[in-house]
């Protein structure tokens, strides 16, 4: 597919200049940039879920935004 592609000046010439270094086209390089960025947020896609805990003490879940039953947590853990 043929497209075109908008990219600051100083952009494309690093990557003109990369993609010469390594002997490769621009195409392939841009090409290759795309697979690696895509290859990643596959990864992120599939998320382990975090482990979740049970707390000691009966009732020390509660909203942090709730100062006053945040004390009183803090009071009886003292």
């Amino acid at each position: 597919m043929r497209t075109t592609l908008n990219l600051p000046d100083a952009l494309a010439q690093a990557a003109k200049q990369r993609a010469a270094a390594d002997g490769i086209t621009l195409t392939s390089f841009i090409e290759e940039a795309l697979r690696d960025r895509l290859d990643k947020e596959g990864l992120h896609a599939a998320r382990v879920p975090l482990p979740t805990f049970t707390p000691k003490t009966p009732g020390a879940l509660i909203d942090l935004d709730d100062k006053d039953a945040l004390w009183d947590i803090l009071d009886r853990s003292a």
